[in-house]
């Protein structure tokens, strides 16, 4: 899936997500690569409505959770629609002239759920509150630094196929557990995550009688 991030937002680019989600939760795809660029050179609010921007961000939600890993690489400035996928994808790749950037739109920054995307690990850092109040890029080592990406290389061919042989073996719907897990570790107490994971081992438990019978 190819995301440009110079590109308004529109029910094709909506249309165009759901579409690769399927594809996946079909399992018709062991994984999904994204090619995320492009720099945002028009207003976000510009023919857009409160209804359209609900559907995007539910199919980033859907795109966040898909029982495949999503792999996403960036090349050049990224911003827009591009930066929201990106922010949504479970392994990022980065060359040298990547830089990633919150749209601004009539003297501030376009509210969307990339700011709750950045905020929730790294709020405290002093780059990422500068890209979101004020849009000012994050540049490839940054994004590195701070974890945005995960790898940073001249060679992202060779980087994107170890990722893809790295994660060819997960199992899918244990993927997806396994994530919202980690997703909610930051916001939920210790008594209430306590459940959720103890489900999740025993049926990692099942799984395991089940190999060792067969």
């Amino acid at each position: 899936m190819r995301i440009d991030g110079r590109l308004p937002l529109t029910a094709t680019m909506v249309d165009a997500v759901n579409t690769a989600c399927d594809k996946a939760e079909d399992s018709r795809i062991p994984q999904l690569i994204i090619r995320a660029s492009g720099l945002s050179d028009t207003s976000r609010a510009h023919g857009v409505t409160i209804s359209l921007v609900s559907k995007w961000e539910r199919a980033l939600r859907r795109l966040e959770r898909l029982p495949v890993p999503t792999i996403a690489v960036v090349e050049g400035p990224c911003s827009g629609l591009a930066l929201d996928v990106l922010l949504s994808a479970d392994y990022r790749i980065g060359n040298e002239t990547a830089s990633l950037s919150v749209s601004v739109d009539n003297g501030a920054t376009w509210p969307g759920m990339a700011l709750y995307r950045l905020g929730r690990s790294h709020a405290g850092a002093a780059a990422v509150r500068r890209a979101v109040l004020f849009g000012t890029p994050v540049n490839a080592r940054q994004a590195l630094e701070l974890q945005l990406i995960d790898v940073l290389t001249d060679d992202v061919e060779s980087a994107l196929a170890t990722a893809v042989a790295s994660t060819s073996s997960v199992r899918t719907t244990e993927l997806a557990i396994r994530r919202q897990l980690f997703f909610d570790a930051a916001n939920t107490s210790f008594e209430e995550a306590l459940g959720a994971h103890l489900a999740a081992c025993d049926r990692a438990l099942l799984m395991a009688s089940a190999e060792a019978v067969a």
